[in-house]
């Protein structure tokens, strides 16, 4: 049998003693994890993560409270818990604005927001703006102009056309503001511009300006 020059051992002995290296120090790596996880240390503190969370805010004018896990997003809390289900559920990831909703009055995507972080916030769904019978002017104008096709964009389209429009009254600018001095106007171009973040698949865009247009000229 061959024979290594140095040791002397066969190539069968050393296979045989790497084995038996390999199984002890595993063995003594167990035991050690054993007795550490057995004997804790004595100042050691053990943090319980807090799951459920008591919150309570203003949804359309009313105070709601609800007992939320903690990792529950607004979008979710307004659908399945307060079952506002007028605010849809898209993409889940912020591209598509079709959970827009305003809180404070100002418009954000539902989705990408916990609902424990608007302790106290006033929030503003499609289903507060208006009813049958009773629409917002910016859901009239939808109408009018036949803004949508198969609707499940519409609601969040119109949260944020109205919030658009009270931005332009603040004077904020967008990005194709051309100057920075003077109150932006609502024209084809800012609206574009500000309602970039809601997508429309079906392709209702220049309705839907349309319809933004005729609200932005109506008199307060």
């Amino acid at each position: 049998m061959q024979r290594t020059p140095d040791t002397g051992l066969s190539r069968r002995d050393l296979l045989a003693a790497g084995a038996v290296t390999v199984a002890a120090t595993t063995a003594g790596s167990s035991a050690r994890a054993e007795g550490a996880a057995e004997i804790a240390p004595a100042n050691e503190v053990v943090v319980a993560l807090q799951t459920q969370m008591q919150i309570s805010f203003t949804i359309n004018g009313t105070v709601k409270e609800l007992n939320v896990d903690t990792r529950t997003t607004l979008l979710d809390a307004l659908r399945e818990h307060l079952h506002l289900t007028g605010t849809k559920k898209g993409c889940d990831h912020g591209q598509c604005g079709a959970c827009t909703v305003m809180v404070d009055g100002v418009r954000i995507n539902s989705c990408l927001t916990l609902a424990v972080m608007h302790e106290g916030d006033s929030i503003t769904t499609i289903e507060g703006l208006g009813q049958p019978g009773e629409l917002h002017p910016m859901q009239a104008a939808f109408v009018s102009r036949d803004g949508y096709q198969c609707g499940y964009c519409t609601p969040g389209q119109i949260c944020s056309a109205v919030a658009v429009l009270n931005e332009i009254e603040a004077g904020v600018p967008s990005h194709v503001t051309g100057d920075l001095t003077a109150a932006p106007e609502a024209s084809v171009d800012e609206l574009r511009e500000r309602m970039s973040g809601n997508i429309c698949r079906c392709g209702a865009y220049s309705n839907i300006i349309d319809a933004i247009s005729d609200v932005s000229r109506s008199p307060a």
